[in-house]
């Protein structure tokens, strides 16, 4: 069917990439895994409009535009044809577009456009436009605006218009005032990805997910155009808008995007169904988690960690706070997580110390985090998180996002609008809740003795808050509930000299049960820590 592909057993960047034919994920030569290219500030005009006179424009057009879209049948993207037609992984690595002549550079821009070229996996065109007062105006392209290197230059047309773009990123002054850094970039399917100050690339957004990981086939939505809102001279914010498509749905996005040390995109999606779905994912998050304390025993490596997210956090409403460590399980698992009107969720990166990960060239301690923090009342549903095992750090294999309870109505508009929030994002640490710094695991038992086959050692560090502050001696109480397993041993105490209580956990799972773990500290008539939660897979 087309618009329905099967999703792997493992999603890695590349199959995904196959899977949706223009790319899903962001990878190609300017948008790898690692620092943002930067340029050098420089004038240039920017490319003349494609067509003389522009079309009246705003959200609220777009939106009817979509709508009435959903009243007609799906129609799959025509492929562009043309001498990147056949352009294999390394060609495309050849490619690189040209930031002389970046849109809307000049000495008062405050953001620059690049556009992502088009061919090798990259093979449905996108179109981009230009709002100037009111009116949309096409951005065209050309072999004039990208830079061919090595073994495609000589196979290259000179000046010749090419019929769209595969994405586009946008540049701004992020670290450095004299430099235009990569904020964010759109790349296949609904994929995008941003980055806060002193970040490196880790993991992506998606403008929806229909059908993910229900182990039938998923449905991959596309943004097909991109408006572009021209900014005024030294604007610290850009909005662009974007129509979604996809076989059973269609879509007009809004995002207002401000770079900074956390930047944030304000997003905003109007979705329109033509059929019913059996899940729609709001929000999704889609990152790695290879190995770290708790399973680095599975992988002969130097490197401490490997992991681009390192947990799901959610701020409940009632103003608890939930961890739940990230896996990569011995096979495919996933949490259903009910809330109603949460204040936030996201995958975090909260390990920012380097001597965790060892790794000088992927530098995971700068990988983002991304907290989406919902506008207006979302209602009752769940975070549902679905982990897929992986041997090779090069998979995304984890998906987070919003299943809510009431599902979309075809023939009616679902409004949903959030705050999507990039960066190091450590001001959690700083209430009066204790956050969980770290979960280990190993074998049960005492150390340096023989014991007992069967149990596993669970050790979850809890730091900050007010339980910093209590003497060793002070009398707390550890509330764990278990699920599919017993506790053997528990304990709870101070680490000599550090801020940090830690909780030990024996445990004898069922015979081939998946052991579901609840916990956190309570004293003096108050809960001390955050709400840990721990799904452990046996074997």
């Amino acid at each position: 069917m087309t618009g329905r592909r099967t999703m792997p057993a493992v999603l890695t960047r590349r199959s995904l990439l196959s899977l949706l034919g223009a790319g899903a994920m962001l990878q190609c030569s300017t948008i790898l895994a690692g620092p943002a290219r930067a340029e050098v500030a420089q004038p240039a005009e920017p490319t003349p409009p494609a067509a003389p006179e522009g079309q009246p424009f705003s959200f609220d057009s777009l939106t009817d535009e979509m709508r009435l879209s959903a009243t007609k049948p799906h129609s799959a993207p025509a492929k562009a044809a043309g001498f990147f037609t056949n352009f294999s992984y390394d060609d495309y690595q050849s490619v690189q577009f040209d930031p002389t002549r970046a849109h809307w550079a000049g000495e008062k821009a405050g953001f620059h456009v690049h556009a992502f070229h088009l061919g090798w996996l990259f093979s449905e065109p996108v179109n981009l436009y230009e709002i100037s007062e009111g009116k949309a105006y096409p951005i065209g392209f050309s072999t004039d605006d990208f830079l061919y290197y090595d073994r495609v230059k000589d196979r290259v047309p000179a000046h010749e218009p090419l019929p769209g773009v595969a994405g586009f990123r946008i540049n701004a002054p992020l670290n450095r005032a004299d430099m235009f850094d990569e904020v964010v970039a759109f790349l296949g399917a609904s994929y995008f990805r941003a980055l806060g100050r002193d970040n490196f690339y880790g993991l992506s957004a998606r403008g929806l997910a229909i059908d993910t990981g229900l182990g039938q086939p998923e449905e991959f939505p596309r943004f097909s155009r991109f408006w572009l809102e021209k900014p005024a001279d030294h604007a610290l914010s850009v909005t662009l808008y974007a129509s979604l498509e996809s076989e059973s749905c269609t879509g007009a996005y809004r995002f207002v995007i401000r770079p900074g040390a956390h930047t944030e995109i304000e997003v905003t999606a109007r979705l329109f169904f033509r059929t019913e779905v059996q899940q729609v994912g709001i929000a999704p998050l889609t990152s790695m988690f290879l190995y770290s304390e708790k399973n680095r025993s599975s992988f002969d490596d130097y490197r401490p960690a490997v992991h681009d997210s390192d947990g799901l956090l959610i701020h409940r409403r009632d103003g608890d706070r939930i961890w739940r460590p990230l896996n990569n399980p011995v096979r495919l698992t996933e949490s259903w997580l009910g809330e109603e009107s949460p204040k936030a969720f996201g995958l975090m990166q909260r390990d920012r110390d380097f001597e965790n990960y060892q790794d000088a060239s992927a530098h995971y301690e700068r990988r983002p985090s991304a907290l989406v923090v919902p506008q207006g009342d979302w209602g009752r549903g769940a975070v549902r998180l679905v982990e897929i095992p992986t041997d090779l750090e090069v998979n995304d294999n984890i998906v987070a996002f919003w299943v809510p309870e009431t599902k979309p109505v075809p023939g009616q508009m679902a409004e949903f609008s959030y705050r999507l929030i990039w960066g190091a994002l450590t001001e959690d640490h700083l209430d009066d809740l204790a956050f969980v710094k770290e979960t280990r695991a190993g074998e049960g038992g005492v150390s340096g003795v023989a014991n007992a086959a069967g149990t596993r050692k669970f050790v979850v560090d809890f730091a900050g808050g007010m339980l910093a502050d209590l003497p060793p001696n002070a009398v707390l109480e550890p509330v764990v509930n278990i699920q599919g397993g017993t506790i053997a041993v528990q304990t709870l105490s101070k680490i000599d000299g550090t801020d940090t209580w830690r909780l030990v956990l024996d445990v004898l799972p069922q015979p081939g049960a998946t052991v579901e773990f609840v916990a956190h500290v309570a004293g003096f008539g108050r809960k001390l820590t955050e709400t840990w939660i721990y799904q452990w897979v046996t074997k």
